[in-house]
C-alpha cells in the first residue's frame, strides 16, 4: 500500500471529527447518566470496510483502539497503518476460525470473540510461537443461549462452549491472558434486557476470575444501554464513520 494511499483527505478527517465529537460526547453523557467516571469506557472504533486512511486519520485524532472482524482486511490494514506511523490498539472481534488464528495473533492486541476450548487452544499454540507478550482474550458470550449464533454458553455443561470451561481454558492457557467478556445483544431483545443479563454472567465470571474486568457491549444503536450495565468498551462503527461502505 502506498503512502497515496494512506494519506486522509482534509474533508474525510473533517467529517471523522466531527463523528468522533458526536460519539464521544455520546459516552460521556452515558456514563454521567450512570454515575460513573468517562475515562471507565473506552472507544472501539470498528473499522471492517473502511480504509487504512481512515484507521491513520482516527489514531492522529486519539483514538487509541480499532477493531477488525475480517482477518483477510484486517491483515494488511494492520500492516499499512503501521508503515504509516499509527499505532493502534487492534481488537479482532469477528467470528474466528481457528485456522485463522496465526494470522491474527500477528497484529491483534485483542481477540474478543473466543467461544470455544478448541479455538483457545488454537490461539495459544499459535500466539506462543509469534508472540513475545500475552495476548488479552474476551470470551465471547451468547446472552440469550442460541448456539447457532456463536457465543460461549452461560450455565451449559458442553465442554466445549460452555462459558466455564472457555473462561478456564483462557485462563490456563500459557500465553492468553482472560480479560473479560464481549456480547452483542440478540435480535428481538430490548437492550436494557440484554445488557442486564450480560451483567450479571459478568459478575459470575469475576467471582471466578478477579481480573476478568473488561466488557465489550453496546454499538452505535445500543451504546448508552451498555454503558449504564457496566461495559468498560464499546464498539462504534457507523455512529463514528459514517455508512458502512457494502461488503465484497
Amino acid at each position: 500500500m502506498t503512502e497515496s494511499q494512506t494519506a486522509v483527505r482534509p474533508e474525510r478527517r473533517a467529517e471523522l471529527a466531527a463523528g468522533l465529537a458526536r460519539v464521544r460526547a455520546r459516552i460521556a453523557d452515558a456514563c454521567a447518566a450512570a454515575g460513573r467516571q468517562r475515562d471507565e469506557v473506552t472507544l472501539v472504533a470498528v473499522t471492517k470496510t473502511y480504509p487504512a486512511a481512515d484507521v491513520v486519520a482516527l489514531a492522529g485524532l486519539g483514538v487509541t483502539d480499532v477493531g477488525e472482524n475480517r482477518d483477510q482486511e484486517a491483515a494488511p490494514k494492520a500492516e499499512a497503518v503501521a508503515a504509516a506511523g499509527a499505532a493502534p490498539r487492534w481488537h479482532f472481534i469477528g467470528q474466528l476460525q481457528r485456522n485463522k488464528a496465526r494470522s491474527v495473533v500477528r497484529y491483534a492486541d485483542v481477540v474478543q470473540s473466543v467461544d470455544s476450548v478448541r479455538l483457545a487452544a488454537a490461539l495459544d499454540a499459535a500466539a506462543g510461537a509469534v508472540r513475545d507478550r500475552p495476548l488479552d482474550v474476551l470470551v465471547q458470550v451468547s446472552i440469550d443461549g442460541d448456539a447457532a449464533r456463536g457465543g460461549a454458553l452461560p450455565g451449559a455443561a458442553d465442554p466445549q462452549r460452555g462459558l466455564d470451561p472457555v473462561a478456564a481454558a483462557v485462563a490456563g492457557a500459557d500465553v492468553l491472558r482472560l480479560a473479560g467478556l464481549m456480547a452483542v445483544a440478540p435480535l428481538g431483545w430490548e437492550p436494557d434486557r440484554a445488557f442486564a443479563r450480560l451483567a450479571e454472567v459478568a459478575a459470575a465470571l469475576r467471582a471466578d476470575h478477579p481480573g476478568a474486568t473488561v466488557l465489550s457491549a453496546g454499538m452505535s444503536g445500543d451504546l448508552e444501554s451498555a454503558i449504564g450495565h457496566g461495559a468498560t468498551h464499546v464498539r462504534v462503527g457507523s455512529a463514528l464513520l459514517g455508512m458502512r461502505p457494502a461488503l465484497r
